[in-house]
């Protein structure tokens, strides 16, 4: 609480003095605030039982020290009710399409994964970007725009820790993490990515690639990953993604003639399914733990979008699990109907 009081009492001052500064007499280092609420509804329809959640209260502060020398930190106050730093780096720009950055970060590497929660198009993320290929380091990352080329290159050195085992963490081994993103035409963005992390001592490579496709209001996204552990410490994890959904735009006007805040509905399917996985987690005979069991998962959506400056949604899913013969499920992973209000400022 004390950390969230000092947050809070921060913060108050700059929006404050935002709000009563002209802009163009602010000093170049005062920062950009932005945040995201996520809170939702759950009901279990097997089970019969439902729940409510505050998913994400994340508040970011971004900004430029010099033309060259940026920053950005980020916190979520209540990720599932815990308090977690997410972002804290310092960058460069010194170059025309250069970018270096030093601290806590999400790693170069995978599509959904690497999606904020406000650009998110269903209410839970998909398997790749929950349990395979989340990952935040801390650690030196380069991303390269390639003059005349139609080309991204990213890549980083982190330590494989993760976010709370710093001060006192030294290593020889080396974690990384690249990724490129290639568009060929408008609309068309093919990617491929490969990372190197080491839980509970053992190397794992990850390697993912997907094709995302934009146009006249239709969106089309497959991804695949997998996922290999040195020594055959756990059998290799294939995963896949396959997205669609179509956008509607609407008459500012609204319904029959009035005026609404409601300017977009966007109609979601999903498909996404996971071999069985272990996250490092050791067991009780020194080996890699089972910690997700695999399962397959159809999911259909409906979004409402609001606002303009201030972006909102109001995400509506149903989710259809299929589990093998005697596999466990986990308590959060069974079928649901969810309702998720997204506000990002």
């Amino acid at each position: 609480m004390k950390f969230l009081s000092s947050l809070l009492l921060t913060m108050l001052p700059l929006s404050a003095a935002a709000d009563s500064i002209p802009e163009s007499k602010l000093p170049q280092w005062f920062p950009t605030v932005s945040g995201t609420l996520r809170a939702k509804g759950e009901y279990q329809t097997e089970e019969g039982e439902g729940r409510f959640e505050v998913r994400n209260a994340r508040i970011a502060l971004d900004g430029n020290i010099t033309p060259a020398l940026l920053y950005r930190a980020e916190v979520d106050l209540s990720d599932e009710g815990r308090i977690r730093m997410l972002d804290a780096y310092a960058g460069m720009n010194f170059s025309k399409g250069w970018l270096v950055r030093l601290g806590q970060m999400r790693v170069p590497f995978s599509i959904d994964a690497h999606r904020s929660p406000h650009k998110q198009y269903f209410a839970n993320r998909s398997f790749i970007a929950k349990q395979v290929g989340d990952v935040r380091d801390v650690g030196l990352s380069v991303a390269w725009d390639v003059p005349g080329l139609p080309l991204k290159l990213e890549g980083g050195l982190f330590n494989g820790s993760g976010l709370t085992n710093q001060k006192d963490y030294w290593t020889k081994e080396v974690n990384f993490s690249a990724k490129a993103q290639y568009y060929p035409v408008k609309g068309l963005t093919l990617q491929g990515s490969v990372q190197k992390i080491s839980p509970a001592g053992c190397n794992v490579m990850l390697y993912d690639g997907g094709i995302t496709w934009v146009r006249s209001g239709w969106l089309l996204e497959a991804e695949y990953l997998r996922k290999h552990y040195e020594d055959n410490a756990f059998s290799a994890v294939n995963a896949l993604d396959l997205m669609a959904g179509y956008e509607f735009s609407l008459h500012p006007r609204g319904v029959w003639g009035r005026r609404s805040e409601l300017n977009g509905l966007r109609l979601l399917v999903r498909y996404d399914r996971m071999d069985d996985h272990s996250d490092g987690s050791v067991d009780d005979n020194g080996g890699l733990a089972l910690t997700d069991a695999a399962r397959q998962r159809l999911t259909g959506g409906v979004t409402l979008c609001f606002g303009h400056k201030l972006k909102a949604q109001l995400r509506l899913n149903y989710e259809k699990y299929f589990y093998e013969s005697g596999a466990v499920a986990k308590t959060s992973e069974r079928d649901k109907a969810v309702m998720e209000l997204m506000v990002h400022f």
